[in-house]
């Protein structure tokens, strides 16, 4: 069974992370912070404006593929539970973030010795953004599904 997927909704998630990557990291919000405690410099001279979409784009890419697998696995476990996509599609987002997203940054900043506050800091940012696509992908089911 290939699970159902509105690539519209997936696109429109993918985007939804994308904003909030960009708020959560301004400087006004988070972004002083997380530089300080990942050691990255602001105001690197090196760093030009040609270096800096590289992250951009290979962001955009990462997103779509966790909204896409977001949808997918949400198809799956509203056939699977029944009940309300919406529902399906939230549960959904935070297993997965919590099962793969969190436990990884976990394990990885605990080996890497990072700060405590910037593991807890980033793997918030991935719930904020989870929940984003998982409410986009659950307001907006594939077509003929619910």
């Amino acid at each position: 069974m290939i699970p159902e997927i509105n690539y519209w909704a997936v696109l429109i998630a993918t985007v939804g992370s994308m904003i909030v990557g960009s708020i959560w990291y301004t400087p006004k919000v988070f972004g002083r912070r997380w530089a300080k405690l990942a050691r990255v410099d602001l105001n690197d001279p090196n760093m030009t404006a040609a270096q800096a979409w590289m992250p951009l784009v290979i962001g955009a890419v990462m997103g779509f593929a966790s909204a896409w697998v977001l949808a997918g696995a949400s198809a799956i476990s509203w056939h699977f539970y029944d009940g309300s996509f919406f529902g399906a599609a939230i549960v959904t987002a935070i297993l997965l973030w919590a099962g793969f997203t969190a436990a990884r940054f976990i394990t990885h900043d605990g080996f890497e010795r990072r700060p405590t506050t910037l593991t807890v800091l980033n793997i918030a940012h991935e719930l904020v953004t989870f929940l984003v696509m998982g409410a986009v992908i659950g307001l907006w089911p594939p077509a003929g599904t619910v």
